[in-house]
């Protein structure tokens, strides 16, 4: 099957960059966030871990020195999401949401979790972060396992297209998961007015992974097409013509 040729159009260069730029600030951003906290901790006065070594969710680092970290990283990827494109409409929609589902999660932060109590608006708020959270996974999960798996009609699907939209789907698959995941232990806790699981950043953090995955592969970091080799078409062609001779 003939492989598409590969743009050298700056614009599609760099729009494919951004892609990968992307699905690394989601792969990096739980383990920055981390090993963030831990360095601040021993550099700070006690030069001690503080405790616990890990926060309960990804959201709790905004209560740490490394909130402007979380809340930058949240600002990229809301910005590239809202400015992403696709085939329609529907596409360009679907990323507007995404964009301000990510935004929401940035600006309207999870519940403190070292109060030792939650009032009332404590417990809205919580409701509302988590809103965003889940509504921004659903929307990446849509991306990957609707969006991602386009073709343009007039390329030809490549094995390796093939090859990425099963990573999509599986990306997708994971996303979704997770994100049920995360809602029944967030809504879980928020209803006892209990902190939550600190099994919240594991999925947390195995459903950015998979953001991260998809979208490197949407950027062409991972299974990228392989480039028409035109001396071997030459020389096929040419071969073809002697044989008819």
């Amino acid at each position: 099957m003939a492989t598409r040729l590969i743009s050298r159009n700056p614009a599609v260069l760099s729009y494919y960059t951004m892609r990968r730029a992307v699905g690394w600030i989601a792969l990096s951003l739980p383990v920055g966030l981390a090993l963030g906290s831990i360095l601040s901790s021993l550099l700070g006065p006690r030069h001690a871990i503080s405790h616990p070594v890990l926060q309960r969710s990804i959201s709790d680092y905004y209560y740490t020195p490394m909130r402007d970290y979380l809340v930058g990283n949240l600002f990229a990827i809301a910005a590239f999401l809202a400015c992403s494109r696709g085939y329609d409409r529907k596409d360009e929609i679907a990323g507007y949401l995404a964009g301000a589902f990510t935004f929401g999660v940035a600006l309207c932060p999870s519940v403190n979790p070292r109060s030792a109590t939650y009032t009332e608006i404590d417990v809205n708020l919580g409701f509302i972060h988590t809103g965003f959270a889940a509504l921004m996974f659903l929307s990446i999960g849509y991306f990957c396992l609707f969006l991602f798996r386009k073709s343009s009609p007039e390329r030809t699907l490549t094995r390796r297209k093939q090859h990425r939209n099963r990573v999509y789907g599986i990306c997708g698959l994971a996303v979704i998961v997770c994100m049920l995941a995360m809602v029944g232990l967030t809504v879980g806790a928020l209803i006892r007015r209990h902190h939550a699981s600190p099994l919240l950043f594991w999925f947390e953090s195995l459903a950015l992974a998979a953001f991260g995955v998809a979208w490197l592969t949407k950027g062409e970091g991972i299974l990228k097409d392989r480039p028409r080799n035109h001396n071997h078409v030459g020389h096929s062609v040419a071969a073809r013509a002697k044989v008819q001779a």
